[in-house]
């Protein structure tokens, strides 16, 4: 239920007159999750809806949609011609000087980007200066409750508990001469995730020696490699509980399908391990200290580890994303790479931190979840972390 009054507070907490909150047709996805629409209720006409900082939020919507915003409170002005929508518009903006939509100056982050350029100028056209909403968003759509923090924990534990099946079948098919492929193990993870209740957009990541070194690899009949002794191999493996709001576990691991893993192997898997732990130590001490921390200074602080080992060109995506209903959800990402994230970490989200090193004869990727409760303290989920590559048929 959206609760107008936090929504206040941030508002004059970030010293904004209002948030402006738009949509055509479903295209502004995170007004509408912040709104608690849900998104098989696409309407066909413009709405938008105003959140002063101060007294009562306002609706506008067209006359054949008048019932758009009927879940929402507030008092409703109804449009039918387009110049009773920029009518509309200047009323709602009255009086404000800073309004905040879902925009991005020059769309640095296209994840808050929604609103078209022509909107934004209609509202600067009336005397506002319009900024991003990426923080509020994230207050009101990333931030999970008590039950979403339970759901993660309960896939977590599966999806933990996925690396063990699937090291086993590597190892006993490869023990007893049997065939096996990429897509072999990547059809046995989606059995574990059925068997499990869970479910997942799109089949893991099974990437075998230079597959493993394109962060997107997706295997499929028509490229699937046979899998050996002596071959690298990461998994990387996301999916939810299949129940609604549930959100996303999302995990990598690497192993070597042998008993002894090379040196080489090792040795870069120790400088993205380092990198993870700094990534995740700069969280936790940002968080003890009460300091504020954007998500570009998490993907910095494993980046140095990385460049300083030498592997910089080699670390070809940003640290981490949000993770919430969907796999990539609506928080601050740890990026600093594709984008300058300067959205506040915040007390109730939940982000990947997955440095990798991605050579043309393998690649290596360490992928945990940390969570930030709404106390302040850190935790990381999904097992204990990875601080070895796996010698499968060593230890299964």
């Amino acid at each position: 239920m959206l609760n107008v009054e936090a929504i206040q507070d941030s508002l004059r907490k970030f010293e904004l007159d209002g948030w402006l909150l738009y949509d055509f047709r479903g295209t502004n996805r995170l007004a509408r999750r912040v709104l608690g629409m849900s998104d098989d209720n696409v309407g066909s006409r413009r709405w938008f809806y105003c959140i002063p900082a101060e007294g009562e939020p306002m609706k506008l919507v067209h006359r054949i949609e008048t019932a758009a915003l009927a879940g929402v409170p507030g008092s409703a002005s109804v449009y039918l011609k387009w110049q009773e929508l920029e009518a509309g518009v200047e009323r709602l903006v009255a009086g404000m000087t800073r309004v905040a939509m879902e925009y991005s100056p020059n769309n640095a982050n296209p994840y808050v980007s929604r609103v078209d350029a022509g909107t934004i100028e209609l509202v600067r056209r009336f005397g506002c200066e319009v900024v991003s909403s990426g923080n509020l968003v994230q207050q009101f759509e990333a931030v999970w409750d008590e039950a979403q923090w339970q759901m993660h924990l309960e896939a977590s534990q599966h999806t933990d508990a996925a690396f063990a099946r699937v090291w086993s079948l590597i190892a006993n098919r490869i023990r007893s001469g049997q065939r096996l492929t990429e897509c072999i193990v990547q059809q046995e993870i989606m059995q574990h995730f059925v068997e499990h209740g869970l479910t997942t957009y799109h089949p893991p990541i099974i990437g075998v020696g230079p597959h493993s070194g394109d962060p997107h690899f997706e295997p499929d009949a028509d490229n699937d490699t046979e899998m050996r002794e002596g071959d690298f191999v990461l998994i990387d493996l996301w999916a939810k509980m299949d129940r609604p709001r549930a959100v996303y576990s999302d995990l990598t691991r690497v192993g070597f399908i042998g008993h002894q893993v090379p040196e080489r192997y090792e040795e870069v898997f120790q400088v993205v391990a380092r990198a993870r732990d700094a990534g995740i130590a700069i969280v936790k001490q940002a968080f003890a200290r009460g300091q504020p921390l954007q998500g570009w200074q998490v993907d910095q602080a494993t980046r140095d580890v990385i460049e300083a080992a030498g592997f910089g060109e080699a670390f070809i995506h940003r640290t981490g994303h949000s993770i919430g209903q969907e796999t990539h959800g609506n928080g601050a990402n740890m990026d600093n790479l594709e984008m300058h994230d300067e959205r506040l970490v915040l007390p109730g989200t939940c982000f990947s931190i997955e440095p990798g090193i991605y050579l043309p004869e393998f690649g290596v990727r360490s992928e945990v979840d940390v969570f930030v409760d709404r106390e302040g303290n850190v935790h990381v989920t999904g097992g204990d972390l990875q601080q070895a590559v796996i010698p499968i048929l060593a230890e299964y």
